[in-house]
Protein backbone atom coordinates (compact mmCIF):
# COMPACT_ATOMS: atom_id res chain seq x y z
CA UNK A 1 0.00 0.00 0.00
CA UNK A 2 3.01 2.35 0.73
CA UNK A 3 4.27 1.59 -2.42
CA UNK A 4 0.83 2.38 -4.45
CA UNK A 5 0.27 5.38 -2.64
CA UNK A 6 4.10 7.40 -3.50
CA UNK A 7 3.67 6.05 -6.94
CA UNK A 8 0.55 8.27 -7.17
CA UNK A 9 1.91 11.58 -5.69
CA UNK A 10 2.41 14.03 -9.09
CA UNK A 11 5.16 15.66 -9.12
CA UNK A 12 5.16 19.39 -10.07
CA UNK A 13 7.91 21.43 -11.61
CA UNK A 14 10.98 21.87 -10.07
CA UNK A 15 11.20 25.80 -10.02
CA UNK A 16 7.80 25.46 -8.38
CA UNK A 17 9.04 23.70 -5.37
CA UNK A 18 10.29 25.36 -2.12
CA UNK A 19 13.30 23.46 -0.22
CA UNK A 20 12.87 22.63 3.37
CA UNK A 21 15.10 21.83 6.45
CA UNK A 22 14.18 20.83 9.43
CA UNK A 23 16.79 20.95 12.32
CA UNK A 24 16.18 19.15 15.10
CA UNK A 25 17.96 19.72 18.33
CA UNK A 26 18.01 17.02 21.37
CA UNK A 27 16.90 18.17 24.36
CA UNK A 28 17.00 22.03 23.98
CA UNK A 29 15.04 23.53 26.60
CA UNK A 30 12.66 26.14 26.19
CA UNK A 31 14.94 28.88 27.66
CA UNK A 32 17.76 27.81 26.07
CA UNK A 33 18.04 30.16 23.29
CA UNK A 34 18.95 33.70 23.23
CA UNK A 35 15.59 34.72 21.46
CA UNK A 36 13.56 32.74 24.07
CA UNK A 37 14.83 34.95 26.90
CA UNK A 38 18.37 33.04 27.89
CA UNK A 39 20.76 35.80 29.76
CA UNK A 40 24.18 34.15 28.82
CA UNK A 41 23.85 31.82 25.64
CA UNK A 42 24.69 33.91 23.14
CA UNK A 43 22.42 32.20 20.02
CA UNK A 44 22.83 35.26 17.43
CA UNK A 45 21.97 33.15 14.07
CA UNK A 46 19.22 31.49 15.50
CA UNK A 47 17.99 34.95 16.80
CA UNK A 48 18.22 36.49 13.39
CA UNK A 49 15.67 33.41 12.07
CA UNK A 50 13.55 34.23 14.99
CA UNK A 51 13.43 38.02 14.08
CA UNK A 52 13.39 37.70 10.08
CA UNK A 53 10.40 34.97 10.72
CA UNK A 54 8.27 33.37 13.27
CA UNK A 55 8.86 32.72 16.67
CA UNK A 56 6.32 30.03 18.01
CA UNK A 57 6.08 30.52 21.65
CA UNK A 58 3.21 27.61 22.35
CA UNK A 59 4.84 24.67 20.23
CA UNK A 60 4.84 21.48 21.08
CA UNK A 61 6.79 18.46 20.38
CA UNK A 62 4.98 14.88 19.98
CA UNK A 63 6.48 13.23 23.07
CA UNK A 64 8.63 13.89 26.03
CA UNK A 65 11.48 11.30 25.49
CA UNK A 66 13.64 10.95 21.97
CA UNK A 67 12.15 8.06 20.07
CA UNK A 68 8.71 8.87 20.15
CA UNK A 69 9.32 12.12 19.66
CA UNK A 70 11.16 11.88 15.99
CA UNK A 71 8.51 9.32 15.05
CA UNK A 72 5.84 11.96 15.43
CA UNK A 73 7.69 14.70 13.28
CA UNK A 74 8.74 12.47 10.76
CA UNK A 75 5.12 10.72 9.99
CA UNK A 76 2.51 13.15 11.93
CA UNK A 77 0.69 10.99 13.58
CA UNK A 78 0.73 10.17 17.35
CA UNK A 79 3.87 7.77 18.41
CA UNK A 80 1.38 5.00 19.70
CA UNK A 81 0.21 4.50 16.33
CA UNK A 82 3.47 3.33 14.92
CA UNK A 83 4.16 1.65 17.99
CA UNK A 84 6.94 3.95 19.23
CA UNK A 85 5.74 5.02 22.30
CA UNK A 86 5.95 1.69 25.31
CA UNK A 87 4.83 1.46 28.30
CA UNK A 88 8.01 -1.13 28.67
CA UNK A 89 10.59 0.99 27.45
CA UNK A 90 10.79 4.61 26.65
CA UNK A 91 13.22 4.79 23.54
CA UNK A 92 14.92 2.35 21.33
CA UNK A 93 18.48 1.40 23.01
CA UNK A 94 21.65 -1.20 22.01
CA UNK A 95 19.21 -4.34 22.99
CA UNK A 96 16.59 -3.01 20.72
CA UNK A 97 15.40 -5.59 17.96
CA UNK A 98 13.04 -3.24 15.90
CA UNK A 99 12.76 0.16 14.59
CA UNK A 100 9.93 1.84 13.21
CA UNK A 101 7.95 0.38 11.09
CA UNK A 102 8.90 1.08 7.21
CA UNK A 103 5.19 0.82 6.28
CA UNK A 104 5.03 3.91 8.04
CA UNK A 105 4.91 7.18 5.58
CA UNK A 106 7.80 9.81 6.27
CA UNK A 107 7.75 13.14 5.03
CA UNK A 108 10.73 12.30 3.49
CA UNK A 109 8.69 9.70 1.41
CA UNK A 110 6.67 11.92 0.39
CA UNK A 111 8.88 14.59 -0.88
CA UNK A 112 11.13 11.28 -2.83
CA UNK A 113 7.84 10.67 -4.17
CA UNK A 114 7.45 14.04 -5.80
CA UNK A 115 10.76 14.40 -6.88
CA UNK A 116 12.89 15.85 -3.98
CA UNK A 117 16.21 14.79 -3.30
CA UNK A 118 16.51 13.77 0.89
CA UNK A 119 18.67 13.09 3.51
CA UNK A 120 19.19 13.17 6.82
CA UNK A 121 22.15 14.19 8.71
CA UNK A 122 22.19 13.30 12.57
CA UNK A 123 20.44 10.97 15.49
CA UNK A 124 18.18 8.70 14.12
CA UNK A 125 16.87 7.04 17.17
CA UNK A 126 13.96 4.99 15.53
CA UNK A 127 15.58 1.40 14.99
CA UNK A 128 19.59 0.63 14.58
CA UNK A 129 19.06 -2.81 12.76
CA UNK A 130 19.44 -2.59 8.60
CA UNK A 131 15.66 -3.03 7.90
CA UNK A 132 14.53 0.18 10.12
CA UNK A 133 17.60 2.91 9.00
CA UNK A 134 16.49 6.24 7.55
CA UNK A 135 17.62 4.26 4.11
CA UNK A 136 14.68 2.32 4.49
CA UNK A 137 12.35 5.51 5.20
CA UNK A 138 12.35 7.95 3.21
CA UNK A 139 16.41 8.94 3.19
CA UNK A 140 17.95 8.90 0.09
CA UNK A 141 21.68 9.71 2.39
CA UNK A 142 22.39 9.26 6.09
CA UNK A 143 25.17 10.22 8.23
CA UNK A 144 25.06 10.16 11.51
CA UNK A 145 24.37 8.28 14.94
CA UNK A 146 21.37 5.47 14.93
CA UNK A 147 21.07 6.26 18.53
CA UNK A 148 21.61 8.40 21.85
CA UNK A 149 25.44 9.25 22.24
CA UNK A 150 24.91 7.53 26.05
CA UNK A 151 24.34 4.51 24.33
CA UNK A 152 26.50 1.25 24.75
CA UNK A 153 28.00 2.15 27.84
CA UNK A 154 32.11 1.08 28.35
CA UNK A 155 31.99 1.48 31.92
CA UNK A 156 30.51 -0.15 34.97
CA UNK A 157 27.15 0.50 36.89
CA UNK A 158 28.77 1.12 39.87
CA UNK A 159 30.03 4.36 37.97
CA UNK A 160 26.46 5.78 38.40
CA UNK A 161 26.05 9.40 35.92
CA UNK A 162 29.72 10.31 36.38
CA UNK A 163 30.84 10.05 33.14
CA UNK A 164 28.01 11.66 31.51
CA UNK A 165 28.83 14.70 33.85
CA UNK A 166 32.72 14.57 33.07
CA UNK A 167 32.41 13.32 29.34
CA UNK A 168 35.40 11.29 28.00
CA UNK A 169 35.64 10.59 24.51
CA UNK A 170 35.52 6.27 24.17
CA UNK A 171 33.25 5.73 26.85
CA UNK A 172 30.16 5.35 24.96
CA UNK A 173 31.12 2.74 21.80
CA UNK A 174 27.74 4.74 19.73
CA UNK A 175 28.69 3.93 15.73
CA UNK A 176 28.54 6.77 13.11
CA UNK A 177 27.61 5.50 10.36
CA UNK A 178 27.35 6.60 6.57
CA UNK A 179 24.27 5.72 4.74
CA UNK A 180 24.17 1.78 5.75
CA UNK A 181 27.80 1.28 6.94
CA UNK A 182 29.46 1.84 10.29
CA UNK A 183 32.20 3.87 9.39
CA UNK A 184 33.51 4.90 12.76
CA UNK A 185 33.31 3.03 16.26
CA UNK A 186 33.17 4.64 18.49
CA UNK A 187 31.96 8.19 17.24
CA UNK A 188 34.48 11.11 18.00
CA UNK A 189 32.21 12.95 19.45
CA UNK A 190 33.89 15.90 19.79
CA UNK A 191 33.75 16.51 16.37
CA UNK A 192 30.21 15.91 15.16
CA UNK A 193 28.62 19.12 15.30
CA UNK A 194 30.93 20.24 12.64
CA UNK A 195 30.76 17.03 10.75
CA UNK A 196 27.34 16.73 10.46
CA UNK A 197 27.30 20.80 9.53
CA UNK A 198 30.02 19.84 6.52
CA UNK A 199 27.58 17.43 5.43
CA UNK A 200 24.63 19.06 5.62
CA UNK A 201 26.45 22.17 3.52
CA UNK A 202 27.82 19.56 0.58
CA UNK A 203 23.84 18.76 0.37
CA UNK A 204 22.83 22.06 -0.08
CA UNK A 205 25.08 22.91 -2.24
CA UNK A 206 25.16 19.96 -4.57
CA UNK A 207 21.25 20.76 -5.23
CA UNK A 208 21.30 23.88 -6.24
CA UNK A 209 19.03 22.74 -9.60
CA UNK A 210 17.04 20.33 -7.58
CA UNK A 211 14.42 20.52 -5.17
CA UNK A 212 15.32 19.30 -1.73
CA UNK A 213 14.75 18.11 1.89
CA UNK A 214 17.27 17.98 4.35
CA UNK A 215 16.77 16.54 8.22
CA UNK A 216 19.48 17.65 10.17
CA UNK A 217 19.20 16.07 14.30
CA UNK A 218 21.63 17.66 16.16
CA UNK A 219 22.97 14.91 18.50
CA UNK A 220 23.53 17.40 21.29
CA UNK A 221 23.19 19.00 23.65
CA UNK A 222 21.75 15.48 24.76
CA UNK A 223 24.56 14.28 27.36
CA UNK A 224 27.43 13.44 27.30
CA UNK A 225 28.35 16.98 25.89
CA UNK A 226 31.17 17.23 23.34
CA UNK A 227 32.22 20.30 21.23
CA UNK A 228 34.62 21.21 19.18
CA UNK A 229 37.96 22.39 20.76
CA UNK A 230 37.24 26.08 19.13
CA UNK A 231 34.05 26.21 21.01
CA UNK A 232 35.95 25.27 24.67
CA UNK A 233 35.17 27.90 27.04
CA UNK A 234 33.21 30.14 24.38
CA UNK A 235 29.87 30.44 26.54
CA UNK A 236 29.28 32.19 29.44
CA UNK A 237 27.51 29.13 30.04
CA UNK A 238 30.16 26.95 30.17
CA UNK A 239 30.25 23.72 28.33
CA UNK A 240 26.26 23.23 27.99
CA UNK A 241 26.90 27.18 26.47
CA UNK A 242 29.63 25.88 24.49
CA UNK A 243 27.40 23.32 23.14
CA UNK A 244 24.57 25.69 22.54
CA UNK A 245 26.78 28.23 20.67
CA UNK A 246 28.73 25.56 18.51
CA UNK A 247 25.09 24.38 17.07
CA UNK A 248 23.92 28.25 16.42
CA UNK A 249 27.41 28.63 14.71
CA UNK A 250 25.89 25.56 12.47
CA UNK A 251 22.75 26.98 12.04
CA UNK A 252 24.61 30.17 10.30
CA UNK A 253 27.01 27.86 8.07
CA UNK A 254 23.53 26.63 6.53
CA UNK A 255 21.84 29.81 6.59
CA UNK A 256 25.26 31.19 4.41
CA UNK A 257 24.82 28.50 2.49
CA UNK A 258 21.23 28.93 1.50
CA UNK A 259 22.30 32.62 0.94
CA UNK A 260 25.40 32.14 -1.44
CA UNK A 261 23.70 29.90 -3.34
CA UNK A 262 20.46 32.02 -4.37
CA UNK A 263 18.71 29.38 -2.54
CA UNK A 264 17.50 31.04 0.91
CA UNK A 265 14.17 32.83 -0.71
CA UNK A 266 12.73 29.28 -1.54
CA UNK A 267 13.34 27.31 1.47
CA UNK A 268 11.73 26.87 4.79
CA UNK A 269 13.85 26.18 7.91
CA UNK A 270 12.41 24.91 11.01
CA UNK A 271 14.41 24.73 14.17
CA UNK A 272 13.24 22.81 17.12
CA UNK A 273 13.72 20.49 19.86
CA UNK A 274 12.45 16.91 20.21
CA UNK A 275 11.58 17.84 24.14
CA UNK A 276 12.58 19.44 27.10
CA UNK A 277 16.00 19.78 29.06
CA UNK A 278 17.18 16.85 30.84
CA UNK A 279 17.12 18.52 34.17
CA UNK A 280 18.63 15.78 36.33
CA UNK A 281 22.10 16.59 34.56
CA UNK A 282 22.16 19.99 36.71
CA UNK A 283 24.47 21.94 34.95
CA UNK A 284 24.79 19.69 32.20
CA UNK A 285 21.03 20.38 31.23
CA UNK A 286 19.55 23.14 30.04
CA UNK A 287 17.08 25.17 30.63
CA UNK A 288 12.85 25.28 30.48
CA UNK A 289 12.90 29.01 31.38
CA UNK A 290 10.01 29.71 33.32
CA UNK A 291 7.99 25.98 32.54
CA UNK A 292 7.55 23.57 35.02
CA UNK A 293 9.41 20.41 34.79
CA UNK A 294 11.52 19.11 31.95
CA UNK A 295 12.21 15.98 29.71
CA UNK A 296 10.12 12.60 30.63
CA UNK A 297 7.23 14.60 31.85
CA UNK A 298 4.07 16.01 31.04
CA UNK A 299 4.48 19.66 32.26
CA UNK A 300 4.88 22.43 30.50
CA UNK A 301 8.68 22.19 30.18
CA UNK A 302 8.65 18.57 29.14
CA UNK A 303 6.93 19.12 25.69
CA UNK A 304 6.60 23.01 25.04
CA UNK A 305 10.31 23.86 22.79
CA UNK A 306 11.06 26.60 21.51
CA UNK A 307 10.64 26.43 17.84
CA UNK A 308 11.40 29.03 14.64
CA UNK A 309 10.16 29.27 10.89
CA UNK A 310 11.94 31.41 8.67
CA UNK A 311 11.86 31.49 4.67
CA UNK A 312 12.67 35.08 3.46
CA UNK A 313 9.63 35.35 0.46
CA UNK A 314 7.56 32.54 1.71
CA UNK A 315 7.75 32.74 5.69
CA UNK A 316 5.82 36.20 7.26
CA UNK A 317 7.78 37.15 9.90
CA UNK A 318 6.18 37.69 13.44
CA UNK A 319 5.31 35.86 16.77
CA UNK A 320 2.82 33.21 16.89
CA UNK A 321 0.84 32.51 20.23
CA UNK A 322 -0.95 30.06 18.90
CA UNK A 323 -0.65 26.50 19.33
CA UNK A 324 1.38 24.43 16.97
CA UNK A 325 3.38 21.11 16.92
CA UNK A 326 5.94 19.11 15.39
CA UNK A 327 2.97 16.30 14.58
CA UNK A 328 1.81 19.07 11.87
CA UNK A 329 5.25 19.43 9.76
CA UNK A 330 4.20 16.78 7.64
CA UNK A 331 1.14 18.15 6.48
CA UNK A 332 2.28 21.63 6.67
CA UNK A 333 5.45 20.97 4.36
CA UNK A 334 3.27 18.90 2.01
CA UNK A 335 0.76 21.73 1.52
CA UNK A 336 3.70 24.30 0.23
CA UNK A 337 5.04 21.42 -1.84
CA UNK A 338 1.72 20.75 -3.24
CA UNK A 339 1.45 17.04 -2.13
CA UNK A 340 -0.73 15.18 -0.43
CA UNK A 341 -0.27 13.34 2.92
CA UNK A 342 -1.53 9.79 3.02
CA UNK A 343 -5.30 9.40 3.01
CA UNK A 344 -5.10 5.49 4.02
CA UNK A 345 -4.25 5.97 7.85
CA UNK A 346 -5.07 8.04 10.74
CA UNK A 347 -3.14 11.89 10.96
CA UNK A 348 -2.74 13.68 14.03
CA UNK A 349 -0.77 17.11 12.46
CA UNK A 350 -2.48 20.05 10.90
CA UNK A 351 -1.45 22.09 8.07
CA UNK A 352 0.29 25.50 9.52
CA UNK A 353 0.96 26.50 5.64
CA UNK A 354 -1.76 29.64 6.44
CA UNK A 355 -0.05 30.46 9.69
CA UNK A 356 3.55 30.47 7.63
CA UNK A 357 2.59 32.33 4.65
CA UNK A 358 -0.45 34.59 5.49
CA UNK A 359 -0.67 35.15 8.87
CA UNK A 360 -3.83 32.97 9.42
CA UNK A 361 -4.66 31.38 13.17
CA UNK A 362 -3.46 28.26 13.97
CA UNK A 363 -6.08 25.19 12.76
CA UNK A 364 -4.48 23.49 16.00
CA UNK A 365 -6.97 23.81 19.40
CA UNK A 366 -5.37 20.76 21.24
CA UNK A 367 -2.80 18.97 22.52
CA UNK A 368 -3.01 15.51 23.92
CA UNK A 369 0.40 14.30 26.43
CA UNK A 370 1.24 10.51 26.84
CA UNK A 371 3.50 9.10 28.81
CA UNK A 372 4.33 5.43 28.79
CA UNK A 373 1.20 5.19 26.54
CA UNK A 374 -0.69 6.11 28.83
CA UNK A 375 -3.00 9.61 28.45
CA UNK A 376 -1.55 12.25 31.56
CA UNK A 377 -2.52 15.63 30.61
CA UNK A 378 -4.76 17.56 27.84
CA UNK A 379 -4.71 21.33 26.52
CA UNK A 380 -7.76 22.84 24.56
CA UNK A 381 -7.19 26.67 24.13
CA UNK A 382 -5.97 28.38 26.86
CA UNK A 383 -6.29 25.66 29.96
CA UNK A 384 -4.67 22.33 30.67
CA UNK A 385 -6.12 19.58 32.43
CA UNK A 386 -3.92 17.40 33.80
CA UNK A 387 -5.11 13.64 35.11
CA UNK A 388 -1.91 12.01 36.06
CA UNK A 389 1.57 13.90 36.72
CA UNK A 390 5.24 12.64 37.46
CA UNK A 391 8.40 14.33 36.91
CA UNK A 392 10.78 13.45 34.33
CA UNK A 393 13.21 11.60 36.48
CA UNK A 394 13.67 10.70 40.24
CA UNK A 395 9.42 10.46 41.46
CA UNK A 396 8.79 6.50 40.93
CA UNK A 397 5.23 6.41 41.15
CA UNK A 398 2.49 9.00 39.07
CA UNK A 399 0.57 10.84 40.94
CA UNK A 400 -2.98 9.68 39.77
CA UNK A 401 -5.91 13.02 40.24
CA UNK A 402 -9.27 12.27 41.08
CA UNK A 403 -9.97 15.83 40.76
CA UNK A 404 -8.16 16.90 37.56
CA UNK A 405 -5.44 19.85 38.14
CA UNK A 406 -6.37 22.49 35.65
CA UNK A 407 -4.41 25.60 34.59
CA UNK A 408 -5.43 28.46 32.28
CA UNK A 409 -1.71 28.67 30.25
CA UNK A 410 -2.02 32.08 29.04
CA UNK A 411 -2.13 33.56 32.56
CA UNK A 412 -0.15 30.79 34.46
CA UNK A 413 2.68 29.10 32.06
CA UNK A 414 4.40 27.56 35.01
CA UNK A 415 1.37 25.95 35.88
CA UNK A 416 1.24 26.92 39.77
CA UNK A 417 -2.09 27.82 40.10
CA UNK A 418 -4.81 25.03 39.94
CA UNK A 419 -7.97 26.67 39.03
CA UNK A 420 -10.52 23.49 38.63
CA UNK A 421 -12.36 24.64 41.48
CA UNK A 422 -13.48 27.87 39.57
CA UNK A 423 -13.96 26.03 36.08
CA UNK A 424 -16.09 22.72 36.46
CA UNK A 425 -17.17 23.04 32.99
CA UNK A 426 -13.88 23.78 31.47
CA UNK A 427 -12.45 20.35 33.70
CA UNK A 428 -15.70 18.35 32.35
CA UNK A 429 -15.25 19.36 28.77
CA UNK A 430 -11.53 18.70 28.20
CA UNK A 431 -11.72 15.33 29.85
CA UNK A 432 -14.35 14.04 28.01
CA UNK A 433 -12.62 15.19 24.86
CA UNK A 434 -9.37 13.53 26.13
CA UNK A 435 -10.94 10.07 26.92
CA UNK A 436 -12.71 10.32 23.97
CA UNK A 437 -9.24 10.91 21.80
CA UNK A 438 -7.72 8.54 23.60
CA UNK A 439 -10.56 5.98 23.92
CA UNK A 440 -10.49 5.65 19.84
CA UNK A 441 -6.75 5.90 19.46
CA UNK A 442 -5.55 3.09 17.54
CA UNK A 443 -2.47 1.96 18.92
CA UNK A 444 0.11 0.33 16.30
CA UNK A 445 2.25 -2.85 17.52
CA UNK A 446 4.67 -1.58 20.19
CA UNK A 447 8.19 -1.78 18.63
CA UNK A 448 9.85 -0.34 21.73
CA UNK A 449 9.51 -3.85 23.67
CA UNK A 450 10.84 -5.76 21.42
CA UNK A 451 13.94 -6.55 23.49
CA UNK A 452 17.14 -8.80 23.94
CA UNK A 453 16.42 -9.00 27.80
CA UNK A 454 19.19 -8.60 29.71
CA UNK A 455 21.57 -7.64 27.51
CA UNK A 456 23.83 -4.63 27.58
CA UNK A 457 26.76 -2.99 25.76
CA UNK A 458 25.81 -4.47 22.50
CA UNK A 459 24.82 -2.90 19.12
CA UNK A 460 23.88 -5.73 16.57
CA UNK A 461 25.56 -3.97 13.31
CA UNK A 462 29.53 -5.26 12.93
CA UNK A 463 32.44 -3.49 13.79
CA UNK A 464 33.53 -0.71 11.11
CA UNK A 465 37.02 -2.87 9.47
Amino acid sequence: MRVLFLCLLVALPAAAKPNFIVIFADDLGYGDLGAFGHPTIATPNLDRLASEGQRWTSFYSAASVCTPSRAGLLTGRHPLRSGTMSSVARVFDQRSLSGMSPDEITLADLLAGAGYRTAMVGKWHLGHEPAYLPTKQGFQQYFGLVSSNDHNKTYGRDKGREPAMNPVEGLWDVPLMENETVVEKPAVQSTLTRRYTERAVEFIEGNREKPFFLYFAHTFPHTPLFRHPDFAGKSLRGLYGDVIEEIDWSVGRLVSALEHNGLDRNTVVLFTSDNGPWLVFNEHGGSAGHLRGGKGSTWEGGMRVPAIFWGPGIVEPRVVRDMGSTLDVLPTFAALAEVKPPADRPMDGYDLSEVLTRGEKSPRREMYFYRSAKLFAARVGDFKLHLITQDGYGQPEPAVHAEPLLFNLLHDPSERFDVAADHHEVVRAIRDQALRFDGELVRGEDQVAKRINGAVGIFLHPPVP
